[in-house]
């Protein structure tokens, strides 16, 4: 069985912070902090993006 390759990219501490998940090389989730904090050009860390991220994961692995 195939291993599948999964990455979370993190841009953090600078203008927009974000997160993206890829699996496979395809995008399964990807989101910026300023939409969950509503602070333009928001630079910290992406915890809401991450979990929005690993959420979808989650949400796409069971359907």
């Amino acid at each position: 069985m195939a291993r599948s390759v999964r990455i979370l990219g993190i841009s953090a501490y600078y203008h927009d912070s974000a997160a993206a998940l890829l699996a496979d090389g395809e995008i399964v989730a990807a989101a910026s902090e300023q939409r969950f904090t509503r602070k333009k050009g928001d630079a910290g860390f992406p915890a809401r993006p991450v979990e929005y991220c690993l959420g979808e994961a989650v949400r796409k692995s069971r359907s």
